[in-house]
């Protein structure tokens, strides 16, 4: 059996799982026939290990996955942090002040590193899902131990307004990030869902000309354009549908599966 590559991308949320957290039989198949054709598989989400290890756990998955972003490579079989790369909480100070000073007050949440890090949620800020968090009221708290990324909402500004107005007043700063709806994530400069997948594929030997990647958000912009085919899901947001060379059926309805299967036919 023939398939045209060595590495299959996928993102998790909106994508691989569907609403209810699940992956169905149809893709765990597709998923399996690739990898018997000799394509690895690795997981690319915007959570971190802390918010991924258990989705993985319960896949049976034991690949590698680029969590938080880009920012931590996660050995799923062995449950080890392999790489991570943290946040300049200088500079990230810098980029809220600069940000505020546009569009006034922020709800933050931040996410600290490490395999057991915690999510911080400060006052007024929602939590998509029913992900843990940790609440925190003395601002202090933020900054008091190494973080990933922080996640901004605005009480009136929607979500694609917020990003860019994040970009344009603290892009010289932090990279900035849409991952899913009420999720607008302040990151390391220069980092992004690609640098991430890159290294996780130089460890396996892969090069982005082996790879076809599939998402769902402005974040996963970045990965489309490390690999050689960026594959949108049918519920993607319009941004990501715009650079994808093809657009297949939602994550509800096996639209990695249809690609893989249509591949390997």
């Amino acid at each position: 059996m023939s398939f045209p590559y060595g590495l299959v991308a996928t993102d998790l949320d909106g994508t691989l799982l569907r609403s209810d957290g699940s992956v169905s039989q149809r893709t765990r198949d597709a998923l399996t026939a690739a990898a018997a054709a000799g394509a690895a598989h690795i997981v690319v989400t915007g959570r971190a290990v802390p918010w991924t290890r258990h989705v993985l756990d319960d896949l049976g998955y034991d690949g590698l996955a680029v969590c938080g972003q880009g920012a931590q490579v996660y050995d799923a079989g062995a449950h080890r942090l392999l790489t991570s790369v943290t946040l300049d909480r200088q500079l990230a100070g810098v980029a809220l002040a600069k940000i505020e000073a546009e569009v006034g007050p922020l709800h933050l949440a931040a996410s600290r590193d490490g395999l057991d890090g915690e999510v911080l949620v400060g006052p007024g800020y929602a939590v998509a899902g029913p992900l843990p968090a940790v609440p925190f009221t003395d601002a202090s708290d933020l900054w008091a131990a190494p973080l990933n990324k922080i996640y901004i909402q605005h009480p009136t500004l929607g979500d694609d307004e917020l990003a860019e107005a994040a970009r344009q007043a603290a892009g010289g700063f932090v990279s900035v990030a849409m991952a899913g709806a009420g999720i607008v994530e302040l990151l390391p400069l220069g980092l992004s869902k690609a640098t991430g997948l890159s290294l996780a594929a130089r460890r396996l030997g892969l090069k982005a000309s082996d790879s076809i990647a599939f998402g769902d958000m402005p974040n996963d912009i970045p990965m489309f354009g490390w690999a050689a085919r960026g594959v949108a899901m049918a519920n993607a947001h319009e941004e990501l549908k715009a650079v994808a060379d093809e657009v297949t059926s939602s994550n509800e309805e096996d639209g990695i599966a249809a690609v893989l299967e249509g591949l390997l036919a």
